[in-house]
């Protein structure tokens, strides 16, 4: 699973690599983002066909969904079942997102009580791209419109393997325009996408267990713990 991510670039940075158009959200640094938070995403817009910048929530709620909470179980979506799946399938089809990361965070289960985490990153430091999914909700007692998203995972590559048993779907920027829908796609061009990024572009490093607590969050919590 990716529940926790690093999303600490500026709207204005993510607009420029992702090459989106139009006004840019007023963001929150987050060095510790997590579920239920308003974090970035790029889609494609629906009036005007061109990649945006928004603020969505982390957490799909399903636009079927008869309140909010389905969302916390739905922060993550596996490729396996993605497009089958009734929670995920018609934003498969067309609401499709990248989500901007600049890095990742996973736990490695030490013993009973001990979890080391460890922070994955792009080797050379540029931003990744989560593929995602992005969905509209309005309550059924009406008043309330909620814009949601979920971020795919994979199984793990042979970095994070020893780490935890999934990780995020990280898109190459070749892909980018297949995966938003800027150019035709099948279905199973689109699953095809889903892979474990290559090992040997990205690194790892232990850092600090005060990741774990959702409400610590400054840069502090990504320096590189160095052994004794």
């Amino acid at each position: 699973m990716c529940g926790r991510f690093q999303a600490s670039s500026s709207p204005a940075e993510l607009a420029r690599w992702f090459n989106t158009t139009g006004p840019v959200p007023n963001l929150q640094q987050r060095y510790n983002a997590a579920p239920t938070q308003a974090l970035p995403i790029v889609l494609r817009g629906p009036e005007t066909g061109k990649r945006r910048l928004a603020a969505l929530r982390w957490g799909l709620i399903p636009s079927w969904a008869g309140d909010v909470k389905v969302a916390y179980s739905m922060f993550n979506a596996m490729a396996e079942t993605v497009a089958i799946k009734p929670a995920f399938r018609d934003a498969f089809k067309s609401r499709r997102c990248l989500v901007p990361a600049d890095a990742f965070y996973e736990w490695q289960k030490l013993d009973a009580n001990t979890k080391q985490p460890y922070r994955f990153v792009l080797a050379g430091g540029s931003p990744m791209a989560f593929a995602g999914l992005w969905e509209h909700w309005n309550s059924p007692a009406g008043g309330e419109t909620v814009t949601s998203f979920t971020i795919i995972t994979t199984a793990p590559n042979a970095l994070c393997a020893p780490i935890h048993n999934r990780m995020p779907v990280i898109l190459d920027a070749a892909d980018w325009q297949t995966w938003l829908g800027e150019v035709p796609a099948s279905s199973d061009e689109l699953r095809a996408l889903l892979q474990p990024y290559p090992a040997e572009r990205m690194e790892a490093h232990m850092i600090g267990p005060e990741i774990g607590n959702v409400r610590n969050d400054n840069a502090g919590l990504i320096d590189r713990l160095i052994s004794a």
